[in-house]
């Protein structure tokens, strides 16, 4: 090349094909950090396999204890000795019931303040909020406070379900497992999930919805390194519970029949309409927080205050104490009378919306269900009377209901449905329970921004993740998206001569950065400007002698995700693009911008999609109007 010329144009096609690098590489490229193909699994995801396994036998024995220690409370408070059937009584019950739940609120509002004011609450919000903003660190001490004050505040009549804090407690063993061996961010997140799927396998013996749930609500994302070790934690823990209690339903059923196709549209309907409850049950538990925000007194006797309420309501139908897993049997069982069920529906409803937005201790679950249950098995009842022809089953109606109302309240979808399936072990329900759950997921998505497991954290500032995608940049292949001139130097040039063609402002001598190559036309390093320009080497000198380090690379056939990692871990701002076959051959060369302009096809799909259905821009008020030339 000339003094006065520019620097030659190489015009190569990207390749693609994976294949491994040649043995033959010289060691500038050799040992250049060309990015591979990361495996989906290695030694890191065996050890936290091995880590989760053991989670879950510890995390189904702290589940054990937990539910017999309620019982031991219940005894206690209820007939003051220390056994008994573990549950309160349905029938006469003194006055003095009004104050049982108020000493085990203020027994929690005291261990909230001078423990950790981190057992307040159900417990997955504020796993969630760990894992969003703290790297999945749970502070220690809630390993223990947590299970103890959920077991005083439900044993002494809480209307809560003992699976929120056994969730969350396995989730902080997790955590804190994490934490004492040093693991990556991302590793105690995996075994934090582990242990709230096994707390929630070894309650329910629910494997795959714990599964689900942990994939919907904690992990944000589906990675065989993330759900290979819960899964093995749910299953492990859901073995455990078969050695302390017999391989029974949760919530046993009389078996189903096939639901007929115009029933089905009725179970869809019932669905919505749960959704739409769940949604305002959503809303009434956040206006209850905010009530008990405005009292001018401390928190810690907030707790005490909704106790009152809930003896008040428990006096009078003591089927709202306690955990009541025996309601939602008997509703998706039609074993109830109406009358009952109505009053089940809205006074459960009362007292849990009431405890739980006072800030005590306890789970979420078990009231969604009750709630749902009823409600379905309302409605489904209303509908066998009106439409007769139908053959509308009351107990599927409850059970769509039970699934519908967490589905609509969680957004946890598929966790919903298999939930149902497996506490029942009914799959003839699976139909009606996928169309139910769409339905009410459908509903509340339209209606509410946020759930009853996200508005409160989402109050705090904190993006909880709506929607999990695939990564664009992991779609497309550098090859796709680099260009293929790139402006190259040689080895051999001069320092003088590139400086000379840089000052003429030549075609391409403007570019940030040129790759160079050597005698044989492969790749030796990179240089940028500032290094041909700023730098006190001597003209005569060869280029290669700013050369100090092999060059960082990307293959055409790895993906814009590989590519931006190695842009932000070398922190450089443009890759030479290597034939995989030939990794010493340069094909092309990508920039920041190449990787920002790999999005306009993705734009260019938006902006299909609101032209077709006419979507309003939120804030403006404006159609958009954008064709596909235009984007």
């Amino acid at each position: 090349m000339h003094a006065n010329e520019p620097a030659p144009l190489i015009e190569e096609a990207a390749t693609r094909g994976g294949l491994p690098v040649s043995p033959s590489l010289g060691p500038a490229v050799q040992d250049a950090g060309i990015a591979p193909h990361a495996p989906l699994v290695d030694r890191r995801v065996m050890l936290v396999s091995f880590l989760s396994i053991i989670l879950a036998v510890i995390a189904a024995c702290v589940a054990d204890v937990l539910l017999r220690l309620i019982q031991l409370i219940t005894n206690i408070s209820f007939y003051g000795h220390l056994t008994g059937p573990g549950s309160p009584p349905l029938t006469n019950l003194s006055p003095f019931v009004i104050i049982i739940p108020v000493i085990g609120a203020v027994i929690v509002g005291i261990m909230a303040r001078y423990g950790s004011a981190g057992i307040r609450g159900h417990g997955i919000p504020e796993a969630m909020e760990q894992v969003l903003t703290r790297q999945s660190r749970i502070p220690a001490r809630l390993t223990f406070l947590k299970p103890l004050s959920a077991a005083i505040a439900i044993g002494t009549g809480g209307p809560f379900g003992a699976e929120g804090p056994i969730i969350a407690t396995g989730g902080a063993m997790g955590s804190l497992v994490g934490q004492i061996l040093k693991t990556t961010a991302a590793e105690r997140k995996t075994l934090l999930a582990a242990g709230a799927a096994a707390g929630m396998a070894a309650t329910f013996g629910t494997s795959v919805s714990a599964v689900l749930l942990a994939i919907e609500l904690l992990l944000f994302e589906f990675r065989p390194r993330s759900f290979i070790p819960v899964a093995l934690a749910s299953c492990t823990a859901a073995g455990m519970r078969f050695l302390f209690d017999m391989p029974y339903p949760v919530f046993p059923m009389p078996a189903l029949h096939h639901a007929p196709g115009l029933a089905l549209a009725v179970y869809i309907g019932i669905g919505a309409i749960v959704g739409v409850a769940s949604v305002l049950v959503t809303h009434a538990v956040y206006a209850v927080e905010d009530a008990f925000e405005l009292l001018p007194i401390h928190w810690m006797w907030w707790p005490a205050i909704g106790a009152v309420v809930v003896g008040v309501v428990g006096y009078f139908y003591p089927r709202t104490l306690g955990v009541g897993y025996y309601n939602i049997s008997d509703a998706i069982s039609n074993s109830l009378p109406l009358k009952v069920m109505a009053a089940l529906c809205v006074l459960k409803f009362i007292s849990w919306a009431i405890a739980l937005g006072s800030g005590t201790s306890g789970g979420t679950l078990a009231p969604l269900f009750t709630i749902g249950s009823t409600l379905g098995a309302i409605l489904g009842i209303a509908g066998a009377h009106l439409m007769p022809n139908l053959n509308v089953d009351p107990r599927v109606a409850a059970l769509v209901g039970m699934a519908a109302m967490f589905a609509g309240a969680s957004r946890a979808l598929l966790a919903s449905v298999v939930f149902a399936f497996e506490t029942t072990l009914q799959p003839l329900g699976l139909l009606p329970l996928l169309g139910g759950c769409a339905a009410a997921y459908f509903v509340s998505s339209a209606l509410m921004q946020h759930t009853i497991m996200t508005a409160k954290i989402s109050r705090r500032g904190i993006r909880v993740p709506a929607e999990y995608v695939a990564d664009f940049l992991d779609q497309v292949l550098v090859g796709e998206v680099a260009r293929r001139k790139v402006v190259c130097l040689n080895a051999s040039q001069t320092l003088g001569e590139v400086r000379r063609w840089i000052a003429s402002r030549a075609q391409g001598s403007t570019h940030q950065g040129f790759p160079v190559l050597d005698e044989r036309g492969e790749l030796s390093g990179v240089v940028t400007r500032r290094d041909l320009l700023g730098n006190t080497v001597p003209d005569a000198q060869a280029l290669r002698s700013l050369i100090r380090r092999p060059p960082l690379t990307i293959r055409s056939d790895s993906t814009l995700r590989m590519a931006a990692d190695q842009m932000v871990n070398f922190e450089v701002g443009r890759l030479p693009v290597v034939d995989p076959d030939s990794p010493g051959k340069i094909v092309g060369i990508l920039t920041r911008s190449d990787l920002l302009h790999a999005h306009r096809r993705r734009l260019r799909e938006i902006h299909w999609a609101e032209r077709s259905l006419s979507f309003k821009r939120p804030g403006n008020g404006q159609v958009a109007t954008a064709t596909a030339e235009e984007s």
